[in-house]
């Protein structure tokens, strides 16, 4: 918290800095073809620019419209009262499953976090920082298997221009099992 400006300001700079140090480089590098490049990844992504942010603002919404509450009741009657171990397998999963519903782990934190993390997980005592960090990651697990997750599994078969349009998700699907395994272990040994 060095500074009052967004991290959009820091990335800003970044890029500028890093056009910079390109045209120092080489003088190859002129600003028309900085500007070519962007317009061409643009064009190949396409709307699907767009759909990180968009898919964020629905978690929002979502937080909002008492999805969290719902979710709530619905897993209240499943897992046993005071059973964190328990809260914690049910929060991993569920952020991976509603990771892959929404498309994208930001989406899905605050619904989950609201529905499972805080009245099954946090409120008997686990760390918050362990629970939020690795269930956020917990999430990118149902990202690594969705094509709801456009920005990671649709448009890289686009730029590549794939054959086979669920090759990514079809190499991903086994470590992020692995993955998922793993992210519940260690948030119950480091509750």
């Amino acid at each position: 918290m060095f500074t009052k400006l967004g991290a959009l300001v820091g990335v800003g700079v970044g890029v500028l800095v890093a056009v910079l140090l390109l045209m120092v480089y080489s003088s190859d590098n002129k600003p028309v073809t900085f500007l070519n490049d962007c317009e061409r990844s643009v064009s190949t992504v396409g709307p699907l620019s767009m759909l990180p942010m968009l898919l964020a603002s629905l978690g929002a919404i979502f937080t909002a419209a008492g999805v969290g509450d719902v979710v709530a009741s619905l897993v209240g009657t499943i897992i046993p009262q005071g059973n964190v171990n328990a809260g914690i397998v049910v929060y991993g999963i569920g952020m991976m499953l509603f990771t892959m519903i929404m498309g994208n782990a930001f989406a899905a934190i605050t619904v989950m976090t609201v529905g499972i993390g805080a009245p099954f997980v946090l409120a008997y005592g686990a760390n918050p920082v362990v629970i939020g960090m690795v269930g956020l990651t917990a999430g990118y697990c149902g990202t690594l298997c969705t094509p709801m997750a456009a920005n990671f599994n649709i448009v890289p078969v686009a730029m590549l221009d794939m054959k086979d349009r669920t090759g990514v998700i079809k190499n991903q699907f086994i470590p992020a099992l692995i993955l998922i395994v793993f992210q519940i272990v260690y948030m119950i040994v480091l509750k």
